[in-house]
């Protein structure tokens, strides 16, 4: 009886329910929706500024664009004008004597000095010194950006004494909290920037073959 009773109550409830047609066009529906929103999402969660610059500079300096975009991410969220309480300026927050450094080693024009807030400037300086420490660490990100954070001095001492192995996995490694939180942060920038904004450089790439 109580069986009979519950088909009762199922049987309109099946009956009720949309076509298949229907259902599967909703699905289809949802998926493009979510195929969309995602990346939309996911933009606006790691937005990108200074595009042209950046691409400009990656092509000048040889710098990878997405670890650029990954140290912006982490040291300014994008904000030309941030100054820390340390003294690292801009969106790149280069520290005096960094500048120095990027001045004399780069061969930029001293004059760069009294521009580092304007942000084709920063990042021309900040992407050279990212292709420095690139080449200085054979193509090791994770040890680029340990360096831009600790100082290569540091970075070169843990790798030469086995401190530090230089991987990612073994971060723990590092002595300073400080340093592995920043690569941890930087390195996860690093791969959704990457992720995100491949097609945008690949695009700047074709524009500029074409123009030559």
């Amino acid at each position: 009886m109580e069986q009979m009773n519950i088909k009762k109550w199922i049987k309109p409830a099946v009956e009720a329910l949309p076509s298949k047609r229907v259902i599967l066009l909703a699905f289809a529906v949802l998926l493009v929706f979510v195929m969309v929103a995602i990346p939309l999402f996911n933009r606006l969660m790691y937005p990108l500024e200074y595009e042209e610059y950046i691409f400009d500079s990656a092509q000048e300096t040889g710098a990878d664009p997405f670890l650029v975009m990954a140290v912006i991410r982490q040291e300014s969220k994008f904000d030309p004008d941030k100054k820390s309480a340390v003294g690292a300026q801009g969106l790149m927050q280069l520290m005096p004597s960094t500048v120095n450094d990027i001045i004399r080693n780069g061969h930029f024009s001293p004059a760069f000095r009294d521009y580092v807030f304007d942000p084709a400037t920063n990042i021309r300086m900040g992407s050279w010194y990212i292709k420095f420490l690139s080449d200085r660490y054979k193509g090791n990100y994770v040890a680029v950006i340990a360096a831009y954070n600790a100082g290569l001095g540091n970075v070169d001492k843990w790798l030469r004494t086995g401190v530090w192995d230089g991987t990612r996995q073994n971060l723990d490694q590092i002595k300073y909290g400080e340093t592995r939180h920043y690569v941890a942060r930087v390195s996860y920038y690093y791969e959704k920037y990457k992720q995100l904004y491949k097609d945008n450089y690949e695009e700047y790439l074709r524009e500029q073959k074409e123009k030559k």
